[in-house]
């Protein structure tokens, strides 16, 4: 994301409000990269309370350009289309530090198609055995999909909550798996 257009400009960002297969993505870039990409919640008011909070998580002013946010958009609906596999899209992780951002760093070294356990993640991120710090690390993380935190299961096998949406997580990992059935290949688990 190179283009810097007005609204993307020291102290904002853009946003816009994308449909995906899973529910409605709020999509908000800034000159840097993807700042944020959450799923939103299917209640009144719930566009609302993201940007608010995103605003205030973010220290920035949200406006809407849909411009702006095409190019993340665009690589959304391919990856939803079973055409891309790697996003080429620079994430901004501002206020993601320490064991958090060790992490979320570690969950995007897993690949397509691939799961590991949040037991796996805390051993690549330097933490064995921080497991729950894992799943709060996905679980908080600003950026949903692009940032596979979908692609992290239970050491047992079971997927877990992924938000409150377990069915968004099984599309994901489904879709994922479906794409590379059909290419002949299957990645399966990894070690990250």
């Amino acid at each position: 994301m190179t283009s810097r257009n007005s609204s993307q400009r020291a102290g904002l960002a853009a946003f816009s409000v994308h449909p995906t297969p899973i529910g409605q993505a709020l999509v908000v870039v800034t000159g840097e990269g993807l700042a944020a990409l959450r799923l939103l919640d299917v209640r009144l008011g719930a566009r609302e309370d993201v940007l608010a909070a995103l605003t205030d998580d973010l220290g920035l002013r949200l406006t809407p350009d849909d411009a702006a946010t095409a190019p993340v958009s665009s690589q959304l609906d391919a990856y939803f289309a079973g055409e891309l596999r790697a996003f080429d899209v620079a994430l901004v992780l501002r206020g993601v530090h320490g064991f958090t951002r060790a992490a979320l760093d570690a969950v995007c070294e897993i690949p397509y198609g691939a799961v590991a356990s949040y037991a796996d993640v805390a051993v690549a991120a330097g933490r064995p055995g921080a497991n729950r710090a894992v799943g709060t690390a996905c679980a908080r993380t600003p950026i949903s999909i692009i940032l596979p935190a979908h692609r992290v299961v239970r050491s047992d096998g079971s997927i877990g909550e992924y938000g409150g949406h377990p069915e968004r997580k099984r599309f994901l990992l489904d879709l994922e798996e479906e794409v590379l059935r059909r290419a002949g290949g299957h990645e399966g688990s990894a070690s990250v």
